[in-house]
Order: C-alpha cells, then sequence, then structure tokens
C-alpha cells in the first residue's frame, strides 16, 4: 500500500502545508528519513540530486524546530548558491504552517541585505560555507542556538573544496542535538567526517534506480560535427518535435556565452548561466527558465551543480564531456521521475579520444560517431526535425534586469581598478 506523508508522523499545520504545495506521496527516501529524523536521530543519507531528499530532511526540520527569539536554531550546509536558493525556496513554501522564519545566506550577493534579514530574526538558515563563515566572523550570523545541522551534497563540498570550512562549521555548532549527512557517494573524506562529528548515525541508502537505468530511458545520439556547422545544427535540433524545456552544456565559460548569444540573435528564447556571470545574473537565468520566460539553458558544468528542475526534455552536450562520469552527469538532468528523454552530443575532431574512452566506459554502442551536417538527412529523421527547418526564428524579446546590474556594477568597476594597478 502506497504510503502517504501523513502516514509519517508529521503534524497536522505542516500536513497541510505539504498539501497546499502539492506534494501527495512520498520518495523513498523520504519515506526511509523522516520518521526517524522526527526522533532527532543523526542520520547519513546517500542519495542522489533529484530523488527528495530535500523534503526528506526539510520536514523533520519544519516540523521539530519551534520559532525562537530570532537566532537560528536550524542550519543547512550547501555547496552552491543555486542549491541553497532551491533549498530555501522549497523549505520556504512549506514553513507557513509552522510559521517559520527561513533565509538564504550565499556569496557573490551585497553581504547587506543578507545581515539585515537575520537582523529581522531567523529560524532556519539554508547556507554555503564561505559567506556563513563571513558573516558569522562579523557576528551578523549567531550559531550559539543552533540545535539541528545539515550537510547536503557532501560530496561536492569534497569536490569544491570547502572540506576545512565545513569542519568549522561543526566546530562552531557543538551544541546541536542532530545531525545528517546527505551524499551521492561516501568517498573516505566524507566518511571521516561523518565518524568524527555525528553520534552513532543510521546510514540510509535511497532505493532509486541507478545511473544505468536513468541513461537506458534516454534517447542518445552522437554526431561528429564541424566546429562550424555547430551552431546550425543545434538551432535545427532547437526545433525538433516534441522539444521541450532544454539543457545545453559547454565546457568552457567563453563558448557557454558566446552559444547562448547565438542562438539569442538567432531567436530562441535563451539564457546562460557559467562561472563568469554575476550572481544576480545567474539567478535571472534560472528563474527565467525554471517559469520557461526562456526555455533553453546553455552551462558550464560547474555553474550547473546543484541546479535540479524537473521537465528536461533534450540535453545537448554542444562540447564533448571530459568523461563519462560527466556525460551521465549531463545527461541524467532528463528522464527524471521516470520519464524519458532525448540527449545529443557533438563530437569534434579533436574530441574523438575523449569520446572513444567514455562511450568503451559506458558501453554506448557510439564507438565512431556519424559525420553528421546541418543539412544532413538522418539529422532530421533521428530528432524528427521538419525538412523546411530553418536555423533562425522570429526573435525574442528580451528581458531587462535593472535591479541585477544596480546590484553587480560597482563590484566590477573595483575588481578592474584592481587589476590596472597590477600591470602598472
Amino acid at each position: 500500500m502506497t504510503k502517504t506523508f501523513a502516514d509519517l508522523g508529521l503534524s497536522p499545520e505542516l500536513l497541510e502545508s505539504i498539501s497546499a504545495a502539492g506534494f501527495l506521496n512520498p520518495f523513498p527516501i523520504q519515506e526511509a528519513v523522516i520518521p526517524l529524523a522526527l526522533t532527532g536521530a543523526d542520520i547519513i543519507g546517500q542519495a542522489k540530486t533529484g530523488t527528495g531528499k530535500t523534503l526528506g530532511f526539510g520536514l523533520p526540520i519544519l516540523n521539530n524546530v519551534k520559532r525562537g527569539n530570532g537566532k537560528a536554531v536550524a542550519l543547512v550546509v550547501v555547496p552552491t548558491r543555486e542549491l541553497g536558493i532551491q533549498v530555501a525556496d522549497e523549505l520556504s513554501k512549506l514553513s507557513s504552517g509552522p510559521n517559520l522564519r527561513v533565509t538564504a545566506i550565499y556569496g557573490g550577493r551585497p553581504m547587506e541585505p543578507q545581515i539585515a534579514e537575520l537582523k529581522k530574526g531567523v529560524d532556519i538558515v539554508v547556507g554555503t560555507p564561505g559567506r556563513l563563515l563571513d558573516l558569522h566572523r562579523q557576528k551578523a550570523l549567531d550559531l550559539s542556538e543552533v540545535k539541528h545541522l545539515v550537510l547536503d551534497e557532501a560530496d561536492e563540498m569534497l569536490d569544491l573544496g570547502f572540506m576545512p570550512d565545513v569542519e568549522k562549521i561543526f566546530n562552531l555548532t557543538s551544541g546541536r542535538n542532530q545531525t545528517m549527512l546527505f551524499s551521492a557517494t561516501m568517498p573516505g573524506d566524507v566518511v571521516t567526517l561523518a565518524r568524527k562529528f555525528l553520534n552513532q548515525p543510521t546510514h540510509i541508502r535511497a532505493e532509486v534506480e541507478d545511473s544505468g537505468a536513468v541513461v537506458s530511458r534516454i534517447k542518445q545520439f552522437v554526431y561528429r560535427a564541424h566546429a562550424l556547422d555547430k551552431p546550425e545544427m543545434l538551432a535545427k535540433i532547437l526545433q525538433a518535435d516534441g522539444r521541450g524545456p532544454t539543457m545545453v552544456f559547454c565546457r568552457t565559460k567563453r563558448a557557454c556565452q558566446q552559444i547562448a548569444d547565438d542562438m539569442k540573435d538567432r531567436g530562441f528564447k535563451t539564457a546562460a548561466i557559467h562561472g563568469d556571470l554575476g550572481q544576480g545574473a545567474r539567478e535571472s537565468a534560472l528563474k527565467d527558465f525554471k517559469s520557461l520566460k526562456r526555455d533553453i539553458l546553455v552551462a558550464t558544468d560547474v555553474a550547473a551543480r546543484g541546479i535540479d528542475i524537473d521537465g528536461i526534455t533534450h540535453v545537448i552536450n554542444y562540447q564533448c564531456p571530459e568523461d563519462e562520469k560527466t556525460y551521465v552527469h549531463r545527461i541524467g538532468r532528463t528522464a527524471r521521475a521516470g520519464a524519458s528523454g532525448t540527449a545529443v552530443t557533438f563530437v569534434d575532431w579533436d574530441e574523438l579520444t575523449r569520446w572513444s574512452h567514455i562511450n568503451q566506459a559506458l558501453g554506448l554502442g557510439f564507438p565512431e560517431p556519424q559525420e553528421t551536417y546541418s543539412s544532413s538527412d538522418h539529422l532530421y529523421s533521428d530528432l524528427g526535425i521538419a525538412k523546411e527547418t530553418k536555423s533562425r526564428i522570429a526573435k525574442a524579446k528580451e528581458v531587462k534586469i535593472e535591479p541585477t546590474e544596480k546590484l553587480e556594477r560597482p563590484v566590477r568597476e573595483k575588481r578592474e581598478r584592481t587589476r590596472t594597478k597590477r600591470v602598472r
């Protein structure tokens, strides 16, 4: 018999918020974690992004935390700004029932508005390690009353070099009653961290299909493409039958912005997200993509970390991934929650060796990608593109983002002056 959230021991007020938000039945990780977390037990949850773990740790916190004196009682530490915004948004939607205050704290934005939010009073803080420590050092963030600590995407924290900061946060919250750690994989340093800071934790693994099962549901096409013809090919693919929200992946920030600008110039509703963009621009791009004001998001692998959006129909690897792990991670953005999806990979001549390793490691069956041009018949038939399709459509309207520009302009000017002095 399928369980509902009402079967998991949550309060009536919170259940009302869950129902209003449209959540019906818990995912496996939620069904396993929530009853145990409600008891205050320490937990190690092994689950990938997109399996529902945010509610797995979020609902017990919302259920157990009572509105306090304005100091944080619960702290969720995340590796990236985008993930922090997503987690805070999700918890905020559900916090009205328990009447709790949720705040997101992350870098790339001025500190003053975040300090102002903290001064108003907060119950749950979601933040990235660097900014959390910065605000703590400035005595703007008091961690002395934190009772519930969650470390989300612990393996990504390790990859991004955040572990020393994470250990400091653990030490600063020594009075906590509960610690929950979530990670897709369990490398040695994450295991060591868990042993050091968690008290007899229960290890829960999400019963979800492995990456091979997800990959098998994705229609994959691999084409040997010429660099100068790639924009034409991409423009045609973006007009394929059934094409919905689409992610286009590039390896470099420069290529990411160039492709986004080119597709926008051809009339497509395109947004870009990469490391050279200010935080305001990244947030705006993600918001537009989620709301479908723009249905194409061009991203680098690093900038796309932590982004979890349902409903993506196509993933296009404009530049070949670095390795098989990156390939699976990229194309896994489609075919979520049992749906199917389409993945297209362009392989340039200088990427053939890299692709050969990916193909061999995953047993994909594309050892020699078919040479393909924007005029190739098989491109049209493979992807359901009408033969008369042009590579340019009616130009999309631009959306001006005035507040972002005002916030970020002073930061850029300051950096430019600093560089000039160094040259002299």
